[in-house]
């Protein structure tokens, strides 16, 4: 299928859109409103479900510097050990969507929540000695394969299970909480790290149980919605290993440059291998008779442009976490526990902001949610910037007006981020609800990626050039300063302790407190970044299309095709 020509309004392109090759059936009439308390403890154990994958998103964050001392993992493999999780999410979310809309919502839900806790377990147990690593590392990326099945999945299941009218409303909740679990992780990790850091991904073990006992229980709630069966049940595996190879290379590659600079060669040339996997792919999906993602959807401008907000977004929210996470420990000298309550002020004002944006996306659509979110956001990362030299901050005060502008920020992306993914859903009608999520997943975690390779380029190098100068006022060398700059950025814990041999030990004090000075220098060029991302979304909502997102239009039946659905 070519490129469109032009912006079709979505009322057009809805009305044209009919079942292509691969292409689910056309939706099917409602059939019944689920309620009670089976739909309701349905919702409880998807969002329980899909709180475990956000969280895990960041709690590692604040213990690595303690799972690396009792591990004794090298720098690069806790680098791995972070990162691994992220990386098969994002790099198999498509899959997982696909294979969802194939073999049901409900039990590719209880799969990957099995999977998930199976890979919580090896984690928490990981041995000491030369093992360490490669066990952790392949159960980070078991716990990613599994959420990558259990997210589009869940999101498919809570849509089945919601009426039309009341979908705004259900979606509004489950992303608000999943998406503000993102900002618990932190505050969690920081307070079970002090009983041990292996509580981080234990925890996950109890709340799998309970997941699934729920979903048992709610087995029989009707599906108000249901999925409609693809005509084409074959899956496109060439398509999946070509789109996971080259997320996987680009992300890598993203996640190197953060760390070695963007003057690498060898990174730019996996860098280059992985785009050129992904044109494959986008071809093949153009030419297979079975895609795994119907490229169609992107001829929706409303489509477009949520998925693109929601990649925006996150360049700027899944860096904060490690960004603030170091500023708080390393500049302001907090403890773990203590700088979770600056996390606590980004959750609280992403909740807020989630609940407001979502009752105005209800009634005037994604256009002006995304203009006040992307101010919001831009105003808050700028007025933290400006904040963020003042070391005098008391982040033990909670109501400290200091640390407000976290808060506000955290409302900016709370507000655009979860109407941009329910106005995702409701603008693909055509396609099945776990792989539009796939698509929207993946965006999102490829943004996250993107953010967190540049925000950290820039502020290594500008930490770099800082130190260079401050530390050679006491006689440090270069590869002394190198190495102070990778004991504050490559852990994630501002953990500037131990001294380069040869630096004398009565100028200590003064080099540690220019360390701190010069992170908080470094960190204001970063949170400006994070500003200017959330200003695009301004000019991105003025090509949003305006008035609400027709829903009902755009979920009607095709009465003249016959209907067939999956079990969910």
């Amino acid at each position: 299928m070519g490129p469109a020509r032009r912006w079709d309004t979505d009322r057009d392109w809805e009305r044209k859109s009919s079942p292509s090759k691969g292409c689910p059936m056309s939706l099917p009439t409602t059939t019944a409103v689920s309620a009670g308390p089976g739909a309701l403890l349905l919702r409880i154990g998807l969002i329980t479900a899909v709180s475990m994958t956000t969280i895990d998103q960041t709690i590692v964050a604040l213990s690595a510097p303690t799972i690396q001392s009792e591990l004794g993992l090298s720098q690069e493999g806790l680098q791995w050990a972070i990162n691994a999780y992220l990386l098969a999410t994002a790099a198999f979310f498509l899959v997982g969507g696909r294979l969802a809309d194939l073999f049901g919502h409900r039990r590719m839900v209880i799969v990957g929540i099995a999977g998930f806790a199976v890979a919580s377990l090896l984690c928490g147990i990981t041995p000491t000695g030369e093992w360490a690593e490669p066990i952790l590392i392949g159960a980070r990326v078991l716990q990613g394969l599994s959420g990558a099945l259990m997210f589009p999945a869940a999101v498919g299941l809570l849509v089945q299970s919601v009426p039309r009218e009341g979908r705004g409303r259900t979606m509004a909740t489950f992303f608000t909480i999943t998406g503000a679990m993102t900002a618990i992780g932190p505050i969690a990790g920081g307070y079970l790290t002090q009983w041990t850091w292996r509580a981080i991904f234990w925890v996950n073990i109890p709340l799998a149980i309970i997941a699934i006992i729920l979903l048992i229980i709610a087995r029989n709630v009707r599906m108000v919605t249901p999925a409609a069966a693809p005509r084409d049940r074959r899956i496109d595996w060439l398509g999946a290993v070509l789109v996971a190879a080259g997320m996987s290379l680009v992300i890598y590659a993203l996640q190197r440059f953060g760390e070695l600079g963007w003057s690498t060669a060898w990174v730019w040339t996996v860098l280059a291998g992985g785009l050129v996997l992904l044109a494959g792919f986008i071809w093949w999906q153009n030419h297979t008779p079975a895609p795994l993602v119907q490229l169609s959807v992107f001829r929706s401008r409303g489509f477009s442009v949520s998925s693109l907000a929601i990649l925006i977004a996150n360049i700027s929210f899944v860096p904060i976490f490690f960004f603030l996470s170091v500023y708080g420990q390393l500049s302001l000298g907090l403890s773990a526990s203590v700088t979770g309550l600056l996390f606590l002020k980004l959750f609280l004002g992403f909740a807020i902001g989630a609940r407001i944006g979502s009752r105005r996306y209800d009634r005037q659509g994604i256009r002006m949610v995304l203009l006040i979110g992307g101010v919001a956001g831009a105003v808050g990362f700028g007025w933290l910037a400006q904040v963020a030299t003042n070391l005098d901050i008391d982040g033990t005060s909670f109501f400290n007006p200091q640390t407000w502008p976290i808060a506000l920020a955290g409302f900016g992306i709370g507000f655009m981020l979860t109407a941009a993914s329910t106005d995702a859903i409701n603008r693909a009608p055509q396609a099945g609800y776990g792989e539009v999520t796939g698509i929207t997943q993946t965006l999102k975690n490829f943004g996250g990626a993107l953010g967190m390779a540049v925000i950290a380029s820039i502020v290594t190098g500008r930490l770099t050039t800082l130190l260079t100068d401050s530390l050679g006022k006491f006689g440090a060398t270069p590869a002394q300063v190198t190495d102070v700059v990778n004991q504050v950025t490559g852990a994630g814990s501002g953990a500037a302790k131990d001294l380069p041999a040869g630096i004398p030990s009565s100028v200590a004090q003064q080099i540690l407190d220019s360390v701190k000075l010069d992170y908080a220098h470094a960190a204001q060029w970063g949170f400006t970044a994070m500003a200017i991302a959330m200003a695009v979304l301004v000019v991105l909502a003025l090509l949003s299309p305006r008035g609400a997102t027709p829903v009902a239009e755009a979920q009607s039946p095709d009465v003249s095709k016959p209907t067939a659905t999956i079990k969910p």
